[in-house]
């Protein structure tokens, strides 16, 4: 699974023109099925004057409501304030922070020592000022982070976005000299992947020339780059293929030493072939299935996602392969289990200290983190880390040089607390720093709920509201869930939605559908492709518990999603609009008829099934897809539709046309689009406050000035 690579749910491709999208001026383009197809060119002027003419209209219903300035001012005060915990990383021997404020809106990459993290007010050192990058070179560059060559940790690779997007130009910055490198490594715009191979040389997968890309728009050819010579005089390492969904580098190392260099042949967003470089310095081809991941490496120990099961390991469990075993014969591996889960449990995350391997494990929702020691003969022994019960749990940065590790706590109410862990130790967790409280949290509860499914499957779900809440059905919920590519959703602080929301007698809700990974690869796999309704059902099914416990009404039932959770909330809308009394629908996907041919849609085809390919799921599309299962007629809820013109991921022409076919359809609706951000709220704390105040506007209006059901 490509979660070995990249840490997103949405893997990122390069957007670069519409040659196919019609225009208003070319009507002779235009499928008769398809009306608003010309929406899709990403910034004609046409389109962009549809969008800055709905973005007023919004603005204008939304801020003039008394509520709209307080909203965005609480919102910029939470999400730029100083005390918020500067989340911390351990690299070259300092622990380094990447920090946004109303004086950095673009933000400022700094360091100090461990010590001096230790106390109240830490004194920082800026190493890089992003805000004064983009003001020298007239860019509106937004950070998108770093990868620094092991072990010095001196030279990184840090990568820029304009305006917020996924691709990204990455240069060489020394963090001796707090300087890019003159003459250093440079790589121009693109969606790619890069790793150090050594201090001289990088394996870069580009757009090397035009159309060096996948039908997906992800490279497939990874080239090894030379200090000092032209991008031009790149050797080719390995080729894919362009029916992949990509092919990315990786170079893992560990505390003693070992160094493991790679390729992820990414053949759909699940399913993957991994050749890594072997003894005889060439790429060979693992001997694993296509669903198991490499996922680290600690203490000469080649670490596996199982997302399926491998051998006689089961699917969702962690194996090792020792390295010297892997680089000599890689078509031969003798996997040995390191972790496996229970029948609740499912494995979140993995990562390692010097000697540790560190899983961080959902146990029916809730969090535990353990940390596993070599032990003779080749296994593992396994400890729970002392941290709180019954909260979110996960890890942060780890040292490679020790074993101490950041890791956090919190949950609904409870705001979140760093820690410093000894993973090889047994001494308590040193608790560094604590969130101050954002909301007034007195009398409210958490519950962990369950619905039945339309298969009769139970669906859990989490409900934050108050002790004494009237069982009368008038209690303002907004209901959340993503339920997609074994993403889990879990308890969080709720921060601006406890001060914007909760305090004001909101309740929220969060359901954990399938699609999602909160109980391992079969839960995930039981909504993939034409079987994912299960997921429309449990989410539709939550929603009816809510109303039919008398908690809620349906005029008084909000839900929200973004990005998948978008075409969730998409779906929900269009084939159960009695439940809801308001939608915010965010970044979302929501034609899934023409998905492949916008922005990154052709990657997620295994996720949802390739409509041009598979009759089966182009029938269910057909019947499913929100933009299609529009009706004139039907009293659905006004929805409040949100996308980014500088998303290059899923693409705000998805939100636009739905949009457009509900002004066709006469149907009313919010609509903004912000013009930076990327997939997200926005490029920096302003517009995203703005994007907040918006939506929480509309929410309030539409279930809290409700009358009384």
């Amino acid at each position: 699974m490509l979660r070995g690579v990249f840490a997103t749910s949405f893997l990122m491709m390069s957007l670069t023109t519409m040659s196919h999208a019609a225009t208003p001026s070319d009507p002779a383009a235009q499928p008769s099925s398809d009306r608003w197809i010309w929406l899709e060119d990403l910034e004609g002027k046409p389109v962009m004057d549809w969008v800055k003419a709905h973005n007023a209209v919004t603005e204008k219903r939304l801020e003039g409501d008394p509520r709209y300035q307080a909203f965005y001012d609480q919102a910029l005060a939470i999400s730029g304030a100083k005390d918020r915990i500067p989340a911390p990383h351990f690299l070259g021997g300092q622990i380094y922070n990447f920090w946004q404020d109303e004086q950095h809106l673009r933000g400022i990459w700094r360091r100090t020592s461990l010590a001096d993290y230790r106390s109240a007010a830490p004194r920082w050192e800026t190493v890089l000022d992003v805000d004064a990058l983009g003001k020298a070179e007239g860019r509106s560059w937004v950070y998108q982070g770093s990868d620094c060559l092991e072990p010095e940790q001196r030279l990184c690779l840090v990568s820029l976005s304009d305006g917020g997007e996924d691709a990204v130009e990455v240069r060489e910055f020394d963090l001796q000299t707090r300087a890019f490198v003159p003459g250093g490594f440079h790589i121009p715009r693109a969606k790619q992947g890069i790793a150090w191979e050594d201090a001289d040389h990088l394996l870069v997968a580009t757009e090397w020339t035009p159309g060096d890309m996948t039908g997906s728009l992800y490279p497939y050819i990874v080239k090894r780059v030379t200090r000092g010579r032209p991008l031009s005089e790149a050797v080719e390492v390995y080729r894919g293929q362009k029916s992949d969904l990509g092919v990315f580098p990786a170079v893992l190392h560990d505390a003693q030493g070992h160094r493991l260099a790679y390729v992820s042949r990414a053949i759909d967003f699940f399913h993957q072939q991994t050749l890594v470089m072997a003894a005889d310095g060439k790429l060979h081809a693992l001997a694993v299935p296509q669903k198991v991941a490499v996922a680290g490496l600690v203490a000469g120990q080649v670490v596996f996602r199982l997302d399926e099961a491998w051998g006689d390991l089961p699917a969702g469990s962690v194996a090792t392969v020792p390295l010297d075993d892997l680089l000599a014969r890689p078509e031969v591996l003798k996997p040995r289990l390191a972790w496996k889960p229970a029948a609740r449990e499912a494995l979140d995350g993995i990562s390692a200290t010097r000697d540790r391997l560190l899983l961080s494990v959902l146990d029916n929702v809730n969090g535990r983190l353990l940390s596993l020691a070599p032990a003779v003969g080749g296994g593992w022994s396994e400890q729970t880390l002392p941290l709180p019960d019954k909260m979110a749990l996960n890890f942060g940065s780890a040292d490679f040089g020790s074993n101490l590790t950041f890791a956090s706590a919190e949950g609904f109410t409870t705001p979140s607390t760093l820690y410093l862990v000894d993973a090889a130790g047994s001494a308590p967790a040193e608790p560094l720093k604590s969130l101050p409280p954002r909301f007034d949290a007195a009398g409210l509860v958490v519950e962990q709920r369950e619905a039945v499914s339309s298969d009769g499957t139970a669906i859990p779900y989490f409900l934050v509201h108050r002790k004494d809440i009237a069982l009368d059905g008038s209690t303002p919920v907004l209901l959340n869930a993503y339920g997609g590519f074994q993403a889990s959703s879990t308890p969080h602080y709720l921060n601006t939605y406890g001060k914007l929301w909760l305090e004001r007698g909101g309740a929220y809700a969060l359901a954990n559908i399938r699609g999602g990974g909160e109980f391992g690869p079969q839960w995930h796999e039981a909504a993939l492709k034409t079987r994912r309704q299960v997921a429309y059902d449990d989410f539709a099914a939550v929603a009816r518990n809510l109303i039919d416990s008398r908690i809620t009404s349906p005029q008084r039932l909000g839900i929200i999603g973004g990005s998948n959770g978008g075409l969730l909330m998409g779906v929900e809308m269009t084939q159960h609009p009695e439940l809801f009394g308001a939608v915010v629908i965010q970044v979302p996907l929501l034609d899934m008829i023409r998905i492949g041919k916008i922005a990154a849609g052709a990657s997620w085809q295994g996720e949802y099934g390739d409509v041009e390919a598979d009759p089966e799921v182009r029938a269910f599309w057909e019947k499913t897809s929100p933009y299609h299962a529009l009706r004139k007629g039907v009293t659905y809820p006004e929805p409040y539709i949100f996308t980014t013109t500088r998303d290059d991921r899923v693409g705000p022409q998805h939100a636009r046309k739905f949009a457009a076919r509900m002004e066709e359809l006469g149907l009313p609706f919010y609509f903004y689009e912000n013009t930076e951000g990327g997939h997200g709220s926005g490029a920096d704390i302003r517009q995203s406050a703005k994007t907040t105040a918006l939506w929480m506007t509309y929410l309030t209006q539409k279930l809290m000035d409700s009358p009384r059901p």
